[in-house]
């Protein structure tokens, strides 16, 4: 086993890590390997880091494999935290497009994998630059197909009340000011070791106490030293960037309104893990599994539900994973 973790070790060492200049940011990239790009766009509360074990598979079967930290996170900088419409859906996206001009000017279109929030870039990135992506693996989150009647906030806000985490993340300052007394590890620990299929409750003045510890089994796959390199960065940055990509929700619900209808027209895979709390939002296993996710997302030639997974399950089963990404992209 530690001869295991110490060959990881030195794979991990492997990877490089540059600055790119990009559309106004700083961009802190990690690299690995060389051949196709594939580009890994990471979640909340995440960082290039939670890519780290498909990084060092796909480098090693001739692919080259690109996380970046994402505008507002970790070692990226140059994004204004005080003005969430800086993180609008268009941002994001563009962060990527000018990301992969600088990075991989030579190829037309590279392959994309991406979760939670990186998952709702990528679905946009294909919705608005298709031209740029040769197939796409998404993760945990399914295609957020626009409700022209009702913004995102407004829509689950009417489902799970105010409480509920994307509600308490609207008002600038507000949680942030919660986690500080809490501390970032504190934090980090209970949201990526999350395994409950019901929503993140964070009620006013309660803190982190809603939400139940984790059973020290369930979370192997976190070391303490994995969970040392989040906290150390988000020690440094505090939480307000990866919170703000919450504030631009009702912006970017604005703002898309030309895409309402419109279809994601790039060979896709997705992969959700059972127990993960999107899945359970009410609908979505309908939409997904009843023909709704395949009109909005012509060319889904797979979805796979993994057993016993929750929402982290890149890093919580990395093997099933790697492999679903390499089966679909080779």
């Amino acid at each position: 086993e530690n001869t295991r973790v110490r060959k990881k070790q030195t794979k991990m060492e492997k990877i490089e890590h540059k600055m790119v200049n990009v559309n106004g940011l700083n961009m802190h990239i990690a690299e690995l390997g060389q051949g196709s790009t594939i580009l890994f766009i990471h979640g909340f509360p995440e960082l290039w880091y939670s890519w780290r074990h498909q990084m060092v598979y796909l480098a090693e079967r001739g692919y080259r494999a690109v996380a970046p930290d994402l505008r507002g996170y970790g070692d990226t900088t140059g994004a204004p935290l005080n003005d969430p419409s800086k993180f609008s859906i268009f941002h994001l996206v563009g962060d990527l497009v000018a990301l992969l001009e600088a990075i991989a000017p030579n190829e037309e279109k590279v392959f994309v994998v991406a979760h939670d929030w990186g998952a709702i870039i990528a679905w946009h990135l294909c919705l608005f630059r298709p031209d740029k992506v040769k197939a796409l693996v998404n993760l945990s989150v399914h295609f957020p197909r626009r409700n022209p009647k009702m913004n995102t906030v407004e829509g689950l806000k009417a489902i799970y009340g105010e409480d509920h985490y994307i509600s308490r993340f609207q008002v600038p300052g507000e949680i942030e000011a919660e986690f500080a007394p809490i501390g970032a590890k504190s934090v980090l620990k209970k949201i990526l070791t999350y395994r409950d299929t019901a929503p993140l409750y964070f009620p006013k003045g309660s803190g982190l106490d809603a939400l139940p510890d984790a059973p020290a089994a369930l979370s192997s796959w976190l070391s303490e030293e994995e969970l040392d390199y989040y906290a150390n960065k988000y020690e440094q940055t505090g939480f307000t960037g990866a919170v703000n990509y919450y504030r631009a929700f009702p912006i970017n619900w604005e703002l898309t309104a030309p895409w309402t209808g419109a279809q994601v027209k790039v060979p896709t895979k997705f992969i959700v893990g059972e127990f993960d709390l999107v899945y359970h939002i009410p609908g979505v296993k309908e939409y997904i599994h009843n023909g709704g996710f395949k009109k909005d997302v012509p060319l889904l030639e797979e979805v796979v539900v993994l057993e016993g997974a929750a929402h982290f399950v890149n890093q919580e089963r990395p093997h099933e994973i790697n492999k679903h990404i390499y089966d679909f992209i080779q």
